[in-house]
């Protein structure tokens, strides 16, 4: 069996879940230590009872104020000096405070100490200043250290990788340049940045050294393997990928430096370095994730370029990015054909320098004509499978409709009671997550636990009950994802869970939001007696944060009580037409079993805003792994719907296996039913 994965790099990668090469982290068992321990994910959001207002940067300035703490006003981040700090670091011969190392956060008020390395919540700095808590100002609440096993490996690994010169076969180390694309960038630029080569893995090592250099706190191992005229990359971190921190390249910057290019790769770092001189830094997550821990890091910078990629996804995810940096100092590198990413454009023997003359400011108060557009327009023109959004790779059919999963859009689902949202949408939602798009799950009507073991099952594509000695590989597995769930059960403000959800874009720079459902956050709303008004306004406030967050949400709502054998429509949503006016995609999972019998489900997309194709395909139920994704070797019968005329459009049968049959007349919000047995007459 095989699973997907992705890392940074624009290639994905096939991996074997099993085989005789393979140990613990994918590392071959020469290197692998012991059996795997369990790693527990800490990032579960906290839950509220009642709303809770975040902290605001004003907030935190009338504070230092009231007790006498000088400050700096920075780009993202308040500087102070440190209360983890002796006072004679904090003072100079004058008694003049000179050491602003603390840096609080203006959004979420958590601190760090870049002298003690001491970090944080608000409230633990508030407890320290005020001299409240065990021991805070002893330290307490330092970093934590990477556990015992995790440095032995990390020393291990690093103690046996070697530079890519000091290979003892020069074919071996050519052939590892040509892999990697490095064969333009010298032995003198992999040393200045401490490259080494693991021979046994094939693997190129970054390292992750501690602040001022105390020590090697962690790795990323970067593996390529040719298939064809094609390479695929593999990367591995130690520690795991949500505590991997590391900007690669800090130890090389001076604290003079007051400009900085961002990449998504450690190898376009070295490119950057090599051909500008420019001081560079390599994101731990590539385009995926910007961890605000890392915004102290570049505050001592005035103007910052990222270049992150060649796609529209890395133009995406430097717009966003750009928003935490401040971006008013960002500057962006356009993807284009002649601005690849830093080491293609390298290898190209393009002038990189004249590259980043070219990045457009980040910011601008206002869009006053279509000139500022006009480049824009352009890539997604010419990038029209890219500006489509993420493909969904179990369902194949919903990217023939939907054509992607989309930033910045809702999307309505429902069906009738007991039909399967709940497992539908999990799936759905898992799709996009094992590809890398970050998901935040409000499961409001079942719980937390139960939902991580239907996503668990419909990861592994079986009951892991009946083999629970493959439990703990395929667990590793699924922690990795980038998922996480609000602790929210039951009834909830509709404030609280927007609060939550900007809190997650913000720190965990989430792109999917799925609320399930809507109807359990109306008992809190005290607006108006009137259920209508209410959730109008619940639903007007989900689009505007998918707007302003350019994050999607789905959105679960039950239908109106129906009769049981007429079909669901986009006006059997419960509420008023709100819902679907706002919504950029409606789905409806119609169930026609208390009709036609077992296994007549089938999927109906009832509005398309991105280019207005709707239509059905059908959905077969697997019990024993919870998923509705088609086998392959089903028939999938896809009809699209003319939503100008209500006209279905006719395509002849082949009368081969898998085609599609012909169509009959329907209306564009009425499903037509895959069931009939003369789908070739038009109804009249």
């Amino acid at each position: 069996m095989w699973v997907l994965l992705r890392s940074g790099y624009p290639l994905r990668i096939l991996l074997p879940l099993r085989g005789p090469w393979m140990g613990w982290r994918g590392l071959p068992r020469s290197l692998a230590v012991g059996p795997p321990r369990r790693r527990y994910r800490k990032e579960a959001l906290a839950a509220l009872e009642v709303p809770v207002l975040p902290v605001t940067a004003t907030e935190i300035r009338q504070y230092l104020r009231a007790h006498g703490i000088p400050f700096q006003d920075g780009h993202s981040c308040v500087r102070a000096p440190s209360p983890f700090v002796g006072a004679s670091k904090l003072k100079d011969e004058t008694g003049a405070a000179t050491s602003f190392s603390l840096f609080i956060d203006k959004t979420t008020g958590r601190f760090l100490c870049m002298t003690s390395l001491a970090e944080g919540s608000w409230e633990d700095f508030q407890a320290s200043v005020e001299g409240r808590g065990d021991g805070a100002r002893e330290g307490v609440l330092l970093s934590e250290a990477p556990e015992a096993e995790d440095s032995e490996e990390v020393q291990r690994i690093w103690d046996r990788a070697v530079p890519l010169w000091e290979l003892p076969e020069p074919e071996e180390a050519q052939l590892a340049r040509v892999m990697f694309g490095l064969t333009k960038v010298t032995d003198d630029t992999l040393k200045r940045f401490s490259v080494r080569y693991l021979r046994p893995a094939h693997s190129l090592v970054f390292p992750w050294f501690s602040p001022g250099g105390l020590g090697l706190r962690g790795l990323k191992l970067l593996g390529a393997e040719g298939q064809g005229d094609r390479v695929h990359y593999m990367e591995t971190t130690i520690p795991q990928p949500g505590a991997f921190h590391n900007l690669f390249g800090l130890p090389l910057i001076s604290r003079r430096d007051v400009e900085v290019v961002l990449t998504s790769r450690e190898l376009d770092s070295l490119a950057l370095s090599q051909s500008t001189g420019l001081p560079t830094l390599a994101l731990p997550r590539g385009t995926a994730c910007l961890p605000p821990v890392l915004l102290p890091y570049l505050e001592q910078f005035r103007r910052i370029v990222l270049w992150l990629g060649d796609d529209l996804r890395s133009w995406e995810a430097a717009k966003l990015f750009a928003r935490k940096l401040n971006p008013k100092r960002c500057s962006l590198v356009r993807p284009g054909d002649q601005q690849p990413s830093p080491l293609e454009a390298l290898n190209q023997g393009l002038n990189l320098s004249r590259i980043l003359r070219t990045a457009l400011p980040a910011w601008h108060k206002s869009i006053v004509s279509f000139r500022q557009l006009r480049e824009e327009v352009l890539g997604e023109l010419s990038n029209v499978e890219q500006a489509a959004g993420v493909r969904w790779s179990r369902f194949p059919d919903l990217n023939r409709l939907l054509k992607g999963h989309r930033k910045g859009e809702l999307t309505v689902f429902t069906g009738p009671t007991g039909s399967g949202k709940t497992t539908f949408i999990s799936e759905y939602a898992l799709d996009l997550c094992t590809q890398g798009v970050n998901t935040l799950w409000g499961s409001f009507e079942i719980s937390n636990v139960r939902l991580a073991r239907v996503m668990l099952t419909q990861f592994a594509v079986g009951r892991l009950e009946e083999q629970l000695d493959k439990y703990d590989e395929w667990a590793d597995r699924f922690e990795d994802l980038p998922l996480y769930f609000m602790t929210f059960h039951g009834q909830q403000s509709i404030r609280t869970v927007i609060d939550t959800m900007q809190h997650a874009v913000y720190v965990y720079d989430i792109c999917h939001v799925v609320i399930d459902n809507l109807q359990f956050m109306m008992g809190h709303e005290q607006l108006s007696t009137d259920r209508i008004a209410a959730q109008d306004y619940i639903i007007g406030a989900f689009r505007k944060f998918a707007t302003d967050s350019s994050c999607h949400v789905t959105l679960v709502i039950h239908p109106r009580k129906e009769d049981d054998d007429k079909e669901l429509q986009t006006a059997s949503i419960f509420g008023s037409a709100k819902a679907s006016q706002e919504a950029d995609n409606v789905l409806i999972l119609q169930d026609r079993r208390l009709v036609t019998g077992p296994g007549k489900r089938y999927l109906q997309v009832s509005k398309n805003r991105f280019d207005g194709d709707v239509g059905v395909f059908p959905l077969e139920f697997n019990k024993s792994s919870l998923t509705f994704s088609i086998p392959p070797k089903s028939k999938a019968r896809l009809k699209k719907i003319k939503d100008d005329n209500g006209l279905v459009a006719k395509k002849p049968s082949s009368g081969k296996k898998g085609a599609v049959p012909q169509i009959s007349e329907t209306h564009s919000d009425q499903a037509p039913n895959p069931n009939k047995a003369d789908l070739s007459k038009p109804s009249r």
